[in-house]
């Protein structure tokens, strides 16, 4: 029997241990991953592209990461996760930061090429990582806390962003587009040598756990495990034949492939509100960039709120259909909903708020997968899941960039994202079985 203090205790101890450090990490991850939004307000005006070419620029990123997920997920069970860490921070930051020497668009498209391949694995990464960790009636809440970076990025990096546009442009020669990558990517590839130093692989190897906390949380894990028939708590598996095999059960899995399709639309959704918020609150005629980077805190600061009200709802009820599905429903909804108040400023970051709060609240989405697929595909599936879902961030910037360079206006280009999204919150119910929601309270 498990004592129900020690094993809060100890999870206690981890919490503020690993979600600080992967938090920041994600931080850093999703502002180079974003800062495009803010840097095309100069960007554009400055190389001379169209929308079209901004809109294919910020989403090839995603078509690059889609193909390295994969690979990225099996190497890291090879090899762990705080090696796997280090190369993507370092790598990503480094190419972040030579955005700034883009001057003709194929050099856009590569460099956002690269940086699609050198991010690959971080998010499904960091995914596994946590199942390494918690038991699944705790990870809803921990994942909320993990993925409660992206809007925190968008809270101080708006500012920030809109700061170094205004504040660094003509400084030392460099637009203030270009020292926006350099100043947001390399802290980036610093964090790289932090993260490496302060994670452990597995609670086994943690050197700040006692040996009796040790395998307190191997049980909790254990139990968990045969609880939920799931591979959410096995520790990290070596060998080529197992993740191989591991690819193989995940391909052949059917569950895996309506994950990644409702994935898809929480992806859409997301990458939506985040490349083109600069841009609608641009219109709202709020002054100077800097400005557009302020007034962009008010929408994540929601979006942060609906993060850690939706994630505690969904473990505390321990419901996760409803709970993603309604966050489909309305999140995009709102977005397409602003283009109907003719421009008036606080019903529009009324809506915007909105729009965020449940945009970025259907990243609960991440709390079924591993409790919801098979014990064989659970680790690259994870992945498979996160590549195909990873397309809607190349396919909503790259469409909308399209239509608003063919008709002037983003409002096809939302309300088409927005019936994408409620597709989405449609494929949940019907599709996602209500047993599929095995985080079992045991304590």
């Amino acid at each position: 029997m498990i004592d129900a203090a020690a094993e809060k205790a100890v999870y206690r101890r981890i919490d503020l241990r690993i979600v600080p450090v992967i938090m920041i990490a994600y931080v850093l991850a999703f502002l180079d991953r974003i800062n495009v939004g803010y840097a095309q307000l100069q960007m554009k005006q400055s190389l001379g592209f169209s929308d079209a070419v901004y809109g294919v620029g910020a989403g090839i990123f995603f078509i690059s990461y889609l193909l390295c997920e994969l690979p990225s997920n099996l190497w890291m069970q090879k090899v762990g996760a705080r090696l796997t860490f280090l190369r993507i921070m370092v790598l990503w930051g480094l190419t972040s930061a030579a955005t700034m020497l883009v001057v003709e668009p194929w050099q856009f498209y590569t460099v956002r090429l690269l940086l699609g391949v050198f991010e690959a694995g971080f998010f499904p990464g960091v995914i596994l990582y946590l199942t390494w960790w918690y038991p699944s009636h705790r990870r809803g809440r921990v994942t909320g806390l993990f993925l409660f970076g992206i809007p925190v990025t968008g809270v101080l990096g708006g500012p920030l962003s809109g700061a170094i546009l205004s504040g660094m442009d003509g400084v030392y020669g460099y637009a203030g587009w270009q020292w926006l990558f350099v100043l947001e990517g390399l802290p980036t590839a610093l964090f790289g040598l932090v993260i490496y130093r302060l994670l452990s692989d597995r609670p086994a190897d943690a050197p700040w756990l006692s040996a009796s906390e040790k395998v307190l949380v191997q049980t909790v894990l254990d139990r968990d495990r045969a609880l939920t028939g799931s591979e959410s708590a096995s520790a990290p598996a070596h060998g080529q034949d197992h993740g191989r095999a591991s690819a193989i059960a995940a391909l052949r899995d059917p569950r895996t492939y309506v994950m990644g399709g409702i994935y898809f639309c929480c992806a859409c959704s997301v990458y939506t509100f985040t490349f083109w918020l600069p841009s609608l609150i641009k219109a709202l005629d709020v002054g100077s960039l800097g400005a557009v980077g302020l007034w962009s805190a008010l929408p994540f600061a929601a979006g942060g709120l609906g993060i850690l009200l939706v994630s505690w709802s969904s473990d505390h009820f321990l419901e996760r259909r409803w709970h993603v599905a309604t966050t489909l429903f309305l999140g995009t909804s709102a977005l397409y909903a602003t283009t109907l108040v003719g421009g008036a400023f606080w019903p529009t970051m009324l809506l915007l708020c909105v729009a965020a709060f449940f945009s970025f609240s259907c990243i609960v989405f991440w709390a079924i997968p591993p409790t919801y697929l098979s014990r064989e595909a659970a680790a690259a599936g994870i992945a498979v899941i996160s590549s195909i879902g990873i397309l809607g961030g190349f396919v909503s910037p790259s469409i909308i960039g399209w239509m608003k360079t063919a008709t002037g206006s983003l409002d096809a280009g939302l309300l088409l994202m927005a019936g994408i999204s409620i597709t989405g919150g449609l494929a949940t119910l019907l599709l996602v079985p209500a047993r599929a929601v095995r985080a079992l309270r045991t304590v």
